[in-house]
């Protein structure tokens, strides 16, 4: 685990408990240094100041604020410091909600908290009771010189907090693509609920891998392999032949179903579980295509096949 960026304490009614935060999450992606595309040299910037053409050391910088009008204001570190924010090293919890009721959208950044006391015994409890309660403790968060509300809950038996945004940083919108869009008809509803059935499963993040940059990676591996600073250029695979568009989403849909069915059957239905109530547990991949092709059957005897679909 890397150095802790935080110490302090979780502030819940009279009773403290103290903590260590730390980062939750890390960038993996690949990093590249800007150079001459001629010759291969390294890119140097500059602060360069628009008045005088001198460059700036970084301790004479300070930051501007630029009004719509054109009015500019410089504030030194000493005016942010005035400024109200949450106690520096406290966490204070303001109430407790329940879970569900956080909107997904306004998770920003995550921190793991380890218990900062020989005898970790607040930590444990505020922990085990917000995962029996399955509530969220909203808290102020104040993490350079910056206060943010936050959400404390618990993952695997550790509590983890999620800074929130506020809500007028979540954009409003809507999108005249949408407006008198007509229903989707039963059989379309009944035909994507069961492709969705189909392709359902277990979350399991530990399924997908980041393909971009794996294959990234090997692209470089080669290249410095090969002794060269350049990547070879390989002939790109012909690409399969698509179908026409399809007009009639029901026929989509069809298509789809066929696709996950073939998909099952290849894999011998152990990646796929087709969560159904009277359904047995476990399912052969044959038994699992035969059910969803059913409801598409009926639905495709009612429905006559429109011409050129």
């Amino acid at each position: 685990m890397a150095r802790a960026i935080w110490k302090g304490s979780i502030a819940f009614g009279l009773v403290n408990v103290p903590v260590k935060v730390y980062t939750a999450t890390e960038d993996h992606d690949i990093k590249f240094h800007q150079v001459h595309a001629k010759d291969g040299g390294r890119i140097k910037y500059q602060r360069v100041c628009t008045v005088d053409g001198k460059p700036v050391e970084y301790v004479d910088i300070a930051k501007a604020y630029e009004s719509p009008e054109g009015g500019t204001v410089i504030l030194s570190d000493e005016d942010f410091a005035r400024l109200p924010a949450a106690e520096k090293h406290e966490i204070p919890v303001l109430q407790f909600v329940p879970s569900e009721q956080i909107d997904p959208i306004l998770f920003d950044k995550s921190y793991y908290l380890e218990p900062d006391s020989t005898t970790p015994k607040a930590y444990v409890l505020l922990a085990t009771t917000l995962e029996r309660i399955d509530r969220t403790a909203l808290v102020h968060f104040t993490l350079r010189q910056k206060t943010r509300l936050a959400a404390l809950r618990v993952r695997e038996g550790m509590l983890v907090l999620q800074t929130l945004l506020w809500p007028d940083e979540v954009r409003a919108v809507e999108f005249e693509s949408l407006e008198d869009v007509s229903a989707p008809r039963p059989q379309e509803i009944k035909m994507a609920e069961t492709l969705v059935e189909s392709m359902s499963d277990d979350f399991d993040p530990t399924q997908y891998t980041d393909e971009y940059q794996i294959e990234l990676q090997k692209i470089l591996d080669e290249a410095i392999a090969s002794g060269s600073d350049r990547v070879t250029t390989k002939p790109e695979p012909v690409a399969a032949e698509m179908d026409a568009e399809v007009v009639d989403l029901v026929a989509a849909l069809q298509r789809s179903l066929e696709a996950s069915g073939r998909r099952a059957a290849g894999s011998g239905g152990a990646q796929k579980k087709t969560a159904k109530k009277a359904a047995p547990a476990k399912k052969t991949a044959k038994a699992a295509k035969k059910t969803a092709e059913k409801p598409a059957e009926k639905a495709a005897k009612k429905t006559p096949a429109r011409k050129g679909a």
